[in-house]
């Protein structure tokens, strides 16, 4: 089992920037799939973006130039840097993970979740 919580949203005005991060407990993410998903109240989970165990990366086009996904595997955590946020980036974000192979966008492609951070971006 994978346990993975989230830090790091709140309240920012439109323009600046936040940092997410997932830190993970119970196994070494080293071989495992990162993603990190948001969802707004009354709409799906949507994918924001993936980083693979071996590195390989892929965004949303909604957030591509502007948010960046890291990895630290020494410290079993997973990052978003948010930059020049915008009122429609404003929901909750999860972190999630998975062992399976290829770049994947899906929810149901991931078998573990955090519980999410409330990003709010004003405007």
């Amino acid at each position: 089992q994978v346990q993975l919580v989230e830090s790091g949203g709140g309240l920012v005005q439109a323009g600046g920037s936040l940092r997410l991060s997932c830190a993970a407990s119970g196994r070494t993410l080293s071989r495992y799939d990162m993603a990190w998903f948001r969802q707004t109240p009354g709409k799906e989970r949507e994918f924001v973006a993936t980083i693979r165990w071996n590195g390989a990366l892929a965004y949303a086009n909604s957030v591509k130039g502007r948010f960046t996904i890291s990895r630290d595997d020494t410290k079993n955590s997973l990052h978003l840097q948010m930059n020049s946020l915008k009122p429609e980036d404003t929901a909750v974000y999860y972190c999630a993970a998975t062992m399976s192979q290829g770049i994947r966008t899906t929810t149901q492609a991931f078998d573990y979740w955090g519980q999410g951070t409330q990003v709010t971006v004003s405007s």
